[in-house]
């Protein structure tokens, strides 16, 4: 049985039938984990080796070196491939433009910083949070190619403060100053700082960048500067491996493959300010095959995160994310430690996430969509997480996302949506089939948060081993197979420590709390049936069970507890 499992799961095969001819108890123990991984081509290289002294670069940082590495790159491809070697110094450019079958090796001590003369990124169509869009050439990007690396042990730096927004609450007071004193304009309430009137203006316009019938490029010159770059683009390529490198200060995503196949990503350093705009560290977007290990992430949004496209685009392209593994990786500062969403129309699915940390996120593991995506999201498997001081949810699902920072800032009110039951159609989204096993979190807002929609539901959740300090515990909304083993919330002031709304088929099996919660589950909703709760000692709770909003009195079943 348990073989027959890890097979179907690694074949990405629905799991929901075979799953619903077991018992709870059955369900409860499920292992996922296969013994067989998905298997990623690494790409291979002569050893040929061309520096970019030879055609002219000079390290004096003055010298705009564009040309020169652009001719070295594509001459080594011409002849059939190799290394093409940035030596130690310190390297001006513009964008640079990869070509297949070459490796860019960056030597120790190597600093390519990319030049804030805005003028020297071209506008062009590309791709921008999963939508065909008008951006600025990124700083580096290659399309269609075949064999290509970033090695080394360098630096490359996209002087991302030459385009970003900056929010006055994410600074100090004197850091706001230094940064006013440096030019740029404000928003009109004062409260954002931008680089130019460009940026200001692009910021007014909405849906700004996205592509439009009788648009040409010329007609987005107005706000070009608002139109910030990934700092590196990969678009429809083959057998890529980045390793060794550090990628910094992007101008907006650091490292975004698209449509990618046969992908590793390993020993990177990535890193931006925490109060970077949209500075997300990794986009894997509908790739296939792709291995990211033993890499360090601190930036301004997601750390490591799972795309595919954005509403009907991304479901007219058609292609998941799939056959990804995640592993020995650690994230500082970041909106999610490890992120599907929101933009996965295209659908993600067999994902493979193990022995992480994640430090100060604002979030631990963070799945989000929302109506309109459409997209399935199953097959998801984590194990053994560490997590540190995180100042949202530790574990949060959630079908309402709003494009919103994940944490409040000081002040800032939130209104929680309106629930409202709408028909199931190809703009609904899916998160199905989840197994998460093995999870420490020292410190976090809120432990567990599940939150899906009305016409569909969040299930098949498997959460096993799990151990959570926080200030709240557990909440489950419009939610169906949830099976919790083996989980222990300690909370500070959660009441209740349990609550669950229009949910059914939820188990609790060996749940432990700190003695003496005020209420240790609350039910609400009709919809609310079939919870049943095993192995757990209600009698440390003040109170074992509330029951409103019209729930029945038969939804929450406890077997064979200690009860007061």
């Amino acid at each position: 049985m348990t073989h027959t499992f890890k097979v179907l799961a690694f074949l990405g095969l629905a799991l929901t039938q075979i799953l619903a001819k077991d018992t709870s108890a059955q369900k409860a123990n499920y292992q996922a984990w296969p013994s067989t991984l998905p298997q990623v081509v690494v790409p291979k290289f002569k050893s040929d080796t061309v520096s970019i002294t030879k055609n002219g670069a000079l390290n004096d940082g003055l010298t705009l070196n564009t040309e020169s590495i652009n001719r070295t790159i594509d001459q080594v491809s011409k002849n059939g491939g190799g290394v093409v070697l940035i030596p130690r110094g310190f390297w001006l450019t513009g964008p640079i433009e990869l070509k297949s079958n070459v490796n860019l090796h960056l030597a120790a001590d190597a600093f390519v910083s990319f030049t804030d003369d805005l003028t020297q990124y071209r506008l062009i169509e590309t791709n921008w949070e999963g939508l065909a869009a008008v951006r600025n050439q990124s700083p580096v990007s290659g399309t269609n190619l075949e064999n290509i690396a970033i090695t080394g042990k360098g630096i490359i730096d996209g002087n991302g403060d030459a385009w970003r927004m900056v929010k006055k609450e994410k600074l100090t007071d004197s850091q706001w100053n230094k940064l006013l004193a440096s030019g740029g304009t404000l928003s009109e309430d004062k409260k954002i700082w931008y680089p130019s009137e460009s940026s200001l203006r692009g910021s007014k316009v909405k849906g700004a960048g996205v592509i439009s019938a009788g648009k040409s490029l010329k007609d987005y010159e107005e706000i070009k500067d608002f139109l910030r770059p990934n700092l590196l683009v990969l678009t429809n390529c083959k057998k890529v491996l980045l390793e060794g490198v550090t990628f910094q200060n992007s101008p907006a995503w650091n490292l975004h493959p698209l449509m990618c196949e046969d992908l590793t990503v390993r020993d990177l350093q990535v890193k931006n300010p925490w109060y970077a705009q949209n500075g997300d560290g990794i986009d894997v977007e509908s790739c296939k095959n792709v291995l990211i290990e033993n890499s360090v992430f601190d930036v301004g949004d997601d750390g490591i995160c799972i795309k595919s496209g954005r509403d009907e685009q991304g479901r007219k392209r058609g292609k998941p994310t799939e056959n990804v593994m995640i592993r020995n990786c650690v994230v500082y500062h970041a909106h999610g430690g490890f992120v599907i969403g929101s933009e996965m129309s295209g659908g993600a699915k067999n994902i493979y996430v193990s022995d992480c940390t994640f430090i100060g996120t604002d979030i631990g593991l963070r799945f989000k969509t929302t109506r309109g995506r459409g997209g399935v999201v199953e097959n998801i498997f984590i194990k053994n997480i560490n997590m540190k001081d995180i100042p949202g949810e530790a574990i949060l699902f959630d079908m309402y996302y709003a494009a919103v920072d994940p944490v409040p800032l000081t002040g800032e009110k939130r209104d929680a949506p309106k629930v409202v039951l709408l028909p199931v159609t190809e703009e609904t989204p899916q998160f199905k089939n989840f197994y998460i096993n093995n999870v420490v979190a020292d410190g976090a807002d809120k432990a567990i948060f599940v939150r899906g929609l009305p016409e569909m539901n969040i299930n098949n959740l498997f959460l096993e081993d799990i151990t959570i300090q926080s200030k709240e515990g557990i909440k489950i909304e419009e939610a169906k197979d949830i099976y919790l083993k083996n989980v222990k919330v300690v909370t500070s002031h959660s009441k209740p420590m349990v609550n669950i709304s229009n949910s059914t088929d939820i188990s609790f099996d060996q749940l432990s709390y700190k003695p003496g919660a005020e209420v240790l589950f609350n039910v609400n909703g009709q919809k609310s049936a079939n919870i049943q709760v095993a192995n757990t000692n209600t009698s440390d709770a003040k109170v074992v069970s509330e029951l409103n909003q019209q729930a029945s009195k038969k939804a929450l079943k406890i077997k064979a507890n200690k009860t007061k």
